[in-house]
């Protein structure tokens, strides 16, 4: 059994201390240059978290069956056939989608971040452990990529959930969001350096935070009683 906890404790870890995007910049291929939108951006996240999580519990289950000098190769071959499960799955539910991430979906199976928490974590601890690991550095990877996609989309064309259409159909695109009406647009924030640029600032005002969180413990620390 997992304790409440060490859930809290997976969950922390995954969202903030070892964040994938803001603390450990691993797979940031993607996450560069999949989040010009916020639509783009969730779609990847989730697809990335959906792997991780199954990836984790299929190799926690079979660690005691795959010798150490083989398991990487192995580790892989279990993620690729996962990813080509979304992979197909997507391609048949939501194409316009599909089309739209290219060849961001397939290229999961090489992502740092999946193979280093099946290595990392999956391949010493229990299924359930796994699986939630997986879960809370899958958020935090959507999280970072929910942020960006946003900062960029509003930056770039003044809208938000722009293309929610490739997932719900032509009817959706009600739901786009005109944050900036009759904005012109900034090219360079949907560009490549534009999510340079807009990643640096979310790590420089994580690493702010957490400074400050620890100034804080400190003085609380050396408080006179």
């Amino acid at each position: 059994m997992i304790t409440r906890q060490e859930i809290l404790d997976l969950f922390r870890n995954g969202l903030a201390k070892q964040n994938t995007g803001l603390v450990q910049l691993l797979g940031l291929c993607p996450l560069l240059a999949i989040s010009n939108t916020l639509v783009n951006a969730l779609s990847l996240g989730l697809a990335t978290m959906l792997v991780m999580a199954t990836a984790s519990g299929a190799v926690s289950g079979v660690r005691h069956f795959v010798p150490h000098e083989i398991r990487i190769p192995v580790f892989v071959l279990i993620i690729a056939a996962l990813v080509t499960v979304i992979d197909l799955a997507m391609n048949a539910f939501v194409h316009p989608l599909y089309l739209v991430l290219g060849i961001f979906i397939p290229l999961i199976t090489t992502n740092c971040i999946v193979l280093a928490r099946a290595d990392a974590f999956a391949s010493k601890n229990r299924p359930l452990h796994s699986i939630i690991d997986a879960v809370a550095m899958g958020l935090g990877l959507t999280l970072v990529l929910v942020v960006l996609g946003a900062i960029r989309e509003i930056a770039g064309q003044g809208t938000l959930f722009s293309g929610i259409d490739l997932v719900f159909g032509a009817e959706a695109k009600q739901f786009v969001l005109h944050v900036l009406p009759a904005y012109q647009g900034f090219l360079l924030a949907i560009l490549p350096p534009g999510a340079f640029i807009a990643l640096g600032l979310l790590i420089a005002a994580h690493n702010w935070n957490h400074a400050r969180a620890e100034r804080r413990s400190r003085a609380t620390v050396h408080a006179p009683a």
